[in-house]
């Protein structure tokens, strides 16, 4: 279970735990980093099977994210929470306002978004109690579904893996595994079939399936097949832990490069397994900073056609990621760690300079202020 030793093994400056009887409410924050700004991570909705499931998970998701704004040159920190329950069952107006209130006696320190089990709507009910919120709809000024930004961000970042390996960044009949067929896989399908790709997809979910493939011309390949399939790219938009010592003896790709969170099982193992297979590995928090790329926009007043301006830079990060991987010749992960993690120290330095203002100043005072 958490304790001092745990949070100082992740780097954790904070852990708050929320309860409320009356709501149904069971809930975890976990602040990492506020170095470069306040944390920024969204609120996951799940049925974990044990709290110390959910504490292990909040504290990797939250490190993450720390690294996701730092490599993607945010002035963000990094944060996750998440709620102990059922999304499908458990959801109500109360449960979340009530979550929105342990947000707000955060003062700012948490800035919280949609994540898996949680929508725009739920966003807008803990907005009732806290302005330390984004991700809720546009008609109130949010900026919505994040997954077409996200999806852009990985689909620039498998541009760049490719550039990396063939010298070109074209995809035009490049065989395509992708693992996935929710929101943000459908939009990296669509990418992919217009640069002329030939993709192969699966989901667990067959009405996902069904409703993909009437957009986007691909061939169908049952769960556990993803890994065979003959192709040079494997795209993963769905779960995490999917490098791990079995897949890794199926897979035949020349690069993996996709949306999914957590994706290699132990990153000190299969990191390093992949680069001895001559992999081209996309870190997933590199790659998929598309998301709190476009929270960061909402910050500053939301426009989505900037927000995909700043997405192609992850087709840069992922190539800078790649070269400093060959030129230290350590596991892809690690370099993008270590860029991170200069950024954070650099930019530690002058956090001892008082300069009177406070992060939400200027426009960002106007979005919370409304």
């Amino acid at each position: 279970m958490i304790n001092f030793e745990t949070l100082e093994g992740y780097g954790h400056e904070q852990v708050v735990l929320c309860q409320n009887k009356e709501a149904g409410l069971k809930a975890i924050i976990a602040i990492h980093n506020t170095t470069l700004g306040p944390a920024l991570g969204g609120t996951r909705m799940w049925k974990y099977k044990s709290d110390e499931d959910a504490f292990k998970d909040v504290l990797r998701l939250s490190r993450g994210m720390t690294y996701k704004a730092a490599v993607s040159g945010l002035n963000l920190g990094g944060g996750k929470a998440v709620i102990i329950g059922d999304s499908a069952t458990e959801k109500n107006e109360l449960l979340f306002r009530t979550f929105g209130k342990f947000i707000e006696g955060l003062a700012g320190r948490y800035i919280t978004a949609e994540d898996v089990g949680t929508s725009e709507k739920d966003m807008e009910y803990i907005r009732m109690e806290t302005k330390y919120v984004s991700g809720f709809s546009k008609s109130l000024g949010g900026s919505g579904d994040p997954s077409p930004v996200t999806a852009y961000g990985v689909y620039m970042g498998i541009k760049a893996c490719a550039k990396y390996r063939w010298g070109s960044d074209s995809l035009k009949g490049k065989k395509i595994a992708v693992q996935g067929a929710g929101n943000v896989a459908s939009y990296v399908c669509e990418h992919l079939s217009r640069d002329g790709a030939e993709i192969f997809v699966t989901d667990i979910n067959e009405e996902r399936l069904t409703k993909l493939t009437q957009k986007v011309k691909a061939t169908v390949v049952k769960p556990d097949e993803i890994y065979d399939v003959d192709t040079e790219i494997f795209s993963p938009n769905a779960l995490g832990a999917i490098i791990n010592d079995n897949t890794l003896k199926r897979l035949k790709v020349e690069i993996i490069a996709g949306g999914a969170n957590n994706q290699l099982e132990v990153e000190d193992v299969h990191g390093p397994k992949l680069t001895e297979k001559g992999i081209v590995y996309a870190p997933d928090y590199a790659i998929n900073a598309g998301g709190i790329i476009n929270i960061a926009s909402e910050l500053e007043g939301y426009n989505q056609d900037r927000a995909l301006r700043e997405a192609e830079s992850i087709y840069d990060t992922i190539l800078q990621i790649l070269k400093i991987s060959e030129k230290e010749k350590i596991p892809t992960y690690e370099a993008s760690n270590r860029m991170a993690e200069e950024r954070l120290s650099s930019v530690g330095k002058i956090s001892n300079i008082y300069t009177g203002k406070s992060y939400f100043s200027g426009r960002r005072n106007e979005l919370f202020n409304r």
